[in-house]
């Protein structure tokens, strides 16, 4: 247990955020029944390579296949009924975006996804298999998301942002409550970082339950939009790169109000991985783990087969998705260019 004295700093430091755990607990019970309570299975594998026991964390086992959906339902269920029948629109690299299509679909309102040209194929089609439109445009998030703020102010449509939004933080959040019922002598999470609401959610739902634990955001090394700003102190531009772990791909947002401040917060650090690195990541959680998972779900496993952290105890590795091109994959597990 924390002494007195790191009890009260971290209270401090929950404190000054701009998203209250509270938060978190809310969105627990909102979207308890509508989403998928994940198990955490323990890693033989890993356990035995990094000495530490090794757990990962399912959200493969969504009804979407990503976490997304926690965020995107908690939002879309924080709305007034107004507000929903007006119709949502969100910008995507392709997993949110099918989170927000299934929670339209549950409540029976329309969605538009934006996404840019860099979203793999089969993760547009999922979307548009939900009954969402979707409108391809450019060749970056921030393109989409222009998109996204045209369709609002002409045609008054409600965004669901996929990551800088209180209650799509808090959704992601409620992650962080069942790792800590599940394994509450956690020591390490590694989180894999892109806008930052999967990072920002866990971290503070974790850091309010066990202060002790460190979380570490891990992210690839081509265009990693909240690493660059954390690095720089501030929101940063970066040009967005194809990479295996295209769900990490796009910025941040200038303008960014709540995850560049709760990440550069809690998290302890950031860790870069290669593509070759995801591509070993990959491949392990398909034929050690029995586990098919994208490229942004293999980045925790691809840091630590890499050697790029050493964990000091119980450590849960987030793995965020599994919707990857099945073709991909197959290229991915031969050893092929993917």
């Amino acid at each position: 247990m924390p002494d007195r004295a790191a009890a009260a700093s971290n209270r401090s430091v929950l404190a000054g955020l701009p998203v209250a755990f509270a938060r978190v607990e809310a969105a627990a019970g909102r979207i308890a029944g509508r989403v998928a309570r994940t198990p955490l299975v323990a890693s033989p594998t890993l356990t035995e390579s990094v000495g530490h026991p090794v757990h990962l964390k399912l959200e493969t086992r969504q009804p979407v296949g990503a976490f997304k959906l926690r965020g995107a339902m908690n939002a879309m269920l924080a709305l007034d009924e107004a507000a929903r029948r007006r119709g949502l629109v969100t910008a995507s690299t392709g997993n949110h975006g099918r989170a927000v299509a299934y929670a339209a679909r549950e409540a029976g309102v329309p969605a538009i996804v934006c996404m840019s040209a860099l979203v793999p194929a089969n993760k547009v089609e999922a979307v548009r298999a939900l009954g969402a439109e979707v409108r391809i445009v450019g060749r970056s998030q921030d393109d989409a998301q222009r998109e996204v703020a045209r369709l609002v102010t002409e045609r008054g449509l409600t965004d669901i942002p996929p990551f800088d939004h209180a209650d799509v933080i808090a959704g992601q959040g409620t992650i962080g409550l069942e790792l800590i019922e599940d394994l509450p002598d956690l020591a390490l999470v590694l989180v894999p970082l892109s806008g930052g609401g999967l990072a920002a959610g866990i971290a503070l739902a974790v850091k309010a339950l066990r202060p002790q634990a460190r979380l570490i955001g891990v992210s690839m090394e081509r265009g990693a939009a909240m690493a660059a700003s954390l690095k720089a102190g501030r929101p940063v531009d970066v040009t967005e790169e194809a990479t295996l772990a295209d769900s990490l791909g796009g910025g941040i947002g200038l303008a960014n109000r709540y995850t560049f401040p709760l990440c550069r917060a809690l998290l302890a650090e950031v860790v870069l991985v290669t593509e070759e690195d995801i591509a070993a990541g990959i491949r392990h959680a398909a034929t050690a783990e029995g586990e098919t998972v994208e490229g942004a779900g293999a980045v925790g496993i691809a840091a630590l087969l890499a050697g790029k952290l050493r964990p000091t105890g119980p450590t849960a590795l987030i793995l965020s998705g599994g919707n990857i091109d099945p073709a991909a994959h197959r290229r991915i597990l031969n050893g092929e260019p993917a």
